[in-house]
């Protein structure tokens, strides 16, 4: 059993997010969804489910569900399974589903990614998303919180590990997409290119004239297709207000286009 990193009776919030679509209870100290996952979810069509749009997803780390309820928000015949080391957070996970209206295509379980025989149990999965860790151990400054350290810097699961993951549980010909910081491109290129081919990256700015700061990689098991570099999209305009393509995607629950 995963070690239960949130204490009992925390404070918790309430919070609205993809136009209030998506009700999300969260701890009110440590780590809280941000929109890295909302962008993640927008960034799955449904072209990459099975016939007809019905689909089966994954999501790895799922937290307290975000990337996952946000998803089920936009494709109304897609299901999702969360995955998390937290039991705390799946928990929330799972009464967010609820809250949402989503109880009936969503499900948390606790999981760790470095059980290779629980990931061969859970899939496969036509589409499956993840939000790691983006900051590697030993380079980067571990948080007092414990559940907002596990969710920022890698633990003992590394990057490799989360892809590896991702290739277990897709189906063949199914599709793999991740969001990390920028800096990190290289490394998750490497790593999903063994596995996983015909990328598409999308850089995201989070203003017209700063460099990218996340990155969303989208590939396809089995695929011989070449990778390709698309045109970024910015979050927010000089004056710090969102840009028409950021509003739609964060609250009326548009689609990134991979």
């Amino acid at each position: 059993m995963a070690e239960q990193l949130m204490p009992e009776n925390v404070e918790l919030t309430l919070d609205q997010v993809l136009g209030g679509r998506v009700s999300l209870f969260q701890p009110i100290e440590g780590y809280r969804a941000a929109i890295d996952p909302v962008l993640l979810a927008a960034s799955v069509p449904a072209s990459t489910m099975t016939a007809g749009g019905a689909g089966r997803i994954v999501d790895l780390g799922c937290g307290v569900g975000t990337a996952g309820l946000c998803l089920l928000a936009r494709l109304p015949d897609v299901s999702c399974l969360g995955i998390d080391v937290q039991p705390a957070l799946v928990d929330l996970a799972n009464r967010n589903a609820a809250a949402s209206g989503l109880a009936g295509r969503y499900r948390a379980i606790e999981g760790n990614i470095l059980d290779h025989r629980r990931l061969r149990d859970v899939g496969p999965a036509d589409h499956v998303i993840a939000n790691p860790p983006y900051l590697p151990r030993g380079r980067a400054s571990v948080s007092d919180h414990p559940v907002k350290a596990l969710a920022n810097v890698e633990s003992d699961a590394v990057l490799a590990d989360w892809v590896a993951a991702a290739r277990a549980i897709v189906a063949p010909r199914g599709h793999v997409t991740f969001i990390h910081r920028a800096d990190r491109l290289p490394e998750l290129l490497s790593l999903m290119q063994e596995c996983i081919g015909g990328l598409a990256i999308l850089p995201i700015q989070p203003k017209p004239d700063e460099p990218a700061r996340r990155v969303l990689v989208r590939g396809q098991r089995g695929s011989r297709a070449p990778s390709r570099l698309l045109a970024p999209v910015v979050l927010h305009e000089a004056d710090g207000r969102f840009t028409a393509e950021a509003e739609a995607v964060l609250r009326a629950a548009a689609a990134l286009a991979l």
